[in-house]
């Protein structure tokens, strides 16, 4: 992967797409539904302002704030006690800011800014396991581009792909055998071999190039279907072997329970 200040700069741009894509809209279209039901785009950029918000705290925490890092710690507490309802919780609550888009912007900057403060071999600390600064900024970025691509669907846009999804392809990758495990299956023991053709036409690959179970296709397509903003039928991602087939019926690079997908030729659920 990148280094870090490349990661975080492709973050950076992946925040500053999106703000572009909502700041022109009317009032109507931020009230408007999204794929994830119940969440409407204001709902989406909440979410997003609020998991901003939570990362910069505790990657400040781990660069020696020690209020930011025991403002962490409460939040995952009270995460804990309500595990299947505080993420909708945070984006309805958020979602009333009549300064959303401020506080966003906000948020996200002086999380860029944090990220890049961490010093070398500290790990922060999150909902799952810790992880460096470098995986903390694709994760953001991953969980930037899947609920900017809500947005889209919502207000009937259609983006443009950069290179910048590698990152999102990379945690799709990284993230198959918690797929499994997150479905109480055993995952297989032999390293998959994925080829997928980024935006720009590079090839990009993981694992050994003799295995067995493969996956390809266009980068866009792997994004979409490990985020689950598709559905497998609707994109062009090949699998050779059975093991690997399997995997892209229950593949999940987000954290949390299993998701419910989309539907086909429509994207109608979260």
């Amino acid at each position: 992967m990148a280094d870090l200040d490349s990661l975080v700069d492709d973050l950076r741009a992946e925040g500053n797409d999106l703000d572009a894509l909502v700041t022109e809209l009317t009032p109507e279209q931020w009230a408007a539904p999204t794929p994830a039901a119940g969440w409407t785009v204001a709902h989406q950029i909440a979410h997003l302002s609020w998991t901003d918000h939570v990362a910069e705290r505790t990657t400040s925490g781990a660069s020696g704030d020690v209020e930011a890092k025991e403002e962490f710690a409460l939040t995952l507490k009270k995460a804990w006690e309500n595990p299947t309802g505080f993420v909708d919780e945070a984006a309805e609550e958020e979602s009333r800011d009549p300064e959303l888009l401020s506080t966003w912007r906000t948020r996200r900057r002086a999380m860029n800014e944090a990220l890049t403060q961490v010093p070398a071999g500290t790990k922060i600390d999150w909902f799952g396991p810790p992880m460096s600064a470098a995986s903390m900024a694709t994760a953001r970025l991953m969980e930037t581009w899947a609920h900017g691509q809500d947005v889209a669907d919502a207000v009937g846009v259609t983006r443009v792909a950069t290179d910048r999804i590698r990152g999102v392809a990379h945690i799709g990758v990284r993230t198959r055998d918690f797929a499994y495990a997150i479905n109480q299956q055993t995952p297989p023991a032999e390293p998959f071999r994925i080829e997928l053709t980024a935006p720009s036409g590079e090839l990009w690959t993981w694992g050994p190039e003799n295995a067995t179970q493969r996956v390809s296709g266009p980068a866009l397509d792997f994004c979409l279907l490990v985020t689950q903003r598709a559905h497998r039928d609707d994109l062009a991602v090949h699998a050779e072997g059975t093991d690997a087939a399997h995997w892209l019926t229950i593949a999940q690079a987000f954290a949390g329970p299993p998701g419910v997908g989309r539907t086909q030729s429509g994207r109608e659920q979260a």
